[in-house]
């Protein structure tokens, strides 16, 4: 999973990923069939291990803005928790991937869908939510993305918590 993290899909190598995992070449061809089946079984890892801890953050244990601002904080945690690895899995490296392979167009709409639903779940407990709740999950996840992204360009977390505190004074001030 680090590997492709770090280095991206492309970027990693059999020899490299054999390495990592200690397991021989023939073996992870065995187990996962080929570089695409351990990609993916690092993105259903990934998830189960890191995003799962984002979508929690969301709650619901207070208002509407602290949770959103709870979700962006264990955004910028994740974005920035592996100095040789910056950004997110899917966010980043499974997006860039996805170009023209289907199976990983999939498993990244499968994977946006997930978090927007967990986000319109939060939204959706907040009695006052009016409006498209749906088109709202989907702006508060492209936040996070965009932030994924921006981390993996390399920009500092002081600055990351700067636009996520920016965030959140919008989206608190937007009509509902």
């Amino acid at each position: 999973m680090k590997v492709f993290w770090a280095e991206g899909y492309e970027g990693a190598s059999i020899d490299q990923l054999a390495r990592q995992t200690g397991m021989p070449r023939a073996t992870l061809y065995q187990v996962y069939g080929d570089k695409q089946g351990l990609f993916l079984a690092s993105v259903a890892h990934y998830a189960d291990t890191r995003t799962a801890r984002v979508g929690a953050a969301l709650g619901p244990r207070g208002a509407l803005h602290e949770d959103i601002a709870a979700f962006l904080a264990a955004v910028i945690d994740l974005a920035t928790s592996e100095p040789d690895a910056r950004g997110c899995l899917i966010s980043c490296v499974l997006a860039d991937a996805a170009g023209t392979n289907p199976q990983f167009r999939a498993e990244l709409d499968r994977r946006f869908v997930a978090l927007e639903q967990r986000i319109r779940a939060r939204l959706e407990w907040d009695s006052v939510q009016t409006g498209d709740i749906a088109a709202r999950a989907i702006v508060i996840a492209s936040i996070a993305r965009g932030l994924m992204l921006r981390a993996r360009a390399g920009t500092g977390r002081d600055l990351l918590e700067q636009a996520a505190a920016e965030a959140v004074r919008m989206l608190a001030r937007a009509p509902y």
